[in-house]
């Protein structure tokens, strides 16, 4: 067999690192179980058991750096990233629905706030791992071609290569930034969509923090 050729990241000679992805997933999860019964799936152990079982498989299928591109493994984050994004979706769903049905629930001020501030939270990071898997093919794509190679995104380190380590390329931390600028400026900031889907997730990202803040905001705010 032909050894796969290595994947190096020029800026410290390794591709990138699981751990930051491996750590946004759990935190989502943990987040998930902070919500109240009514705002998961049920049953309620099965959407854990799913993201549980998955991030193994990744983890297990490319431990440590993210250096194979395999069909399996892209498959297998897709359906991750898409369960975390549909789950939290449906609480983000379902807190609309009970402050336009006046649910006795949300006459707390608090726990409303609460509950809406995880759900925000969740949703940063689900698009953070979104942003991150589509841009370039992927994180293995992205080392093993360099950030030119397919980008949706443009960072601005792209244009200032001189500021910057040779080969550098986006990594999750930066696609988290870009998650949150998105949810709280509605706006991509200094990061720029070029292709059209990319701008379309983007879009999505806004219209569901602007419609989650303010009706929270102003329901607590009546409530209180």
């Amino acid at each position: 067999m032909v050894p796969e050729p290595e994947v190096v990241d020029a800026e410290i000679g390794l591709p990138e690192r699981r751990w930051p992805m491996a750590i946004a997933v759990l935190v989502a999860l943990g987040l998930h179980l902070l919500l109240p019964a009514d705002f998961k799936v049920s049953p309620t152990w099965l959407y854990p058991a799913a993201i549980v079982g998955l991030l193994i498989a990744l983890v297990a299928g490319d431990p440590g750096l993210i250096d194979r591109e395999r069909p399996w493994l892209r498959s297998t984050t897709n359906a991750m990233i898409v369960l975390i994004v549909a789950s939290n979706l449906l609480a983000g769903f379902r807190l609309v629905q009970g402050i336009f049905q006046h649910a006795q629930f949300y006459d707390d001020a608090y726990q409303l706030l609460g509950i809406g501030a995880v759900i925000w939270a969740i949703n940063v990071l689900a698009f953070a791992l979104w942003f991150w898997d589509v841009d370039g093919g992927g994180a293995a794509a992205r080392a093993r071609r360099g950030a030119w190679a397919d980008p949706a995104f443009v960072f601005p380190e792209m244009a200032l290569e001189r500021l910057v380590a040779a080969g550098w390329f986006p990594r999750f931390a930066d696609y988290l930034v870009l998650s949150f600028y998105t949810a709280t400026a509605f706006s991509p900031t200094d990061v720029s969509a070029i292709k059209r889907w990319a701008k379309l997730i983007m879009v999505l990202e806004s219209g569901a923090s602007l419609l989650l803040a303010t009706l929270v905001l102003a329901k607590a705010i009546n409530n209180m």
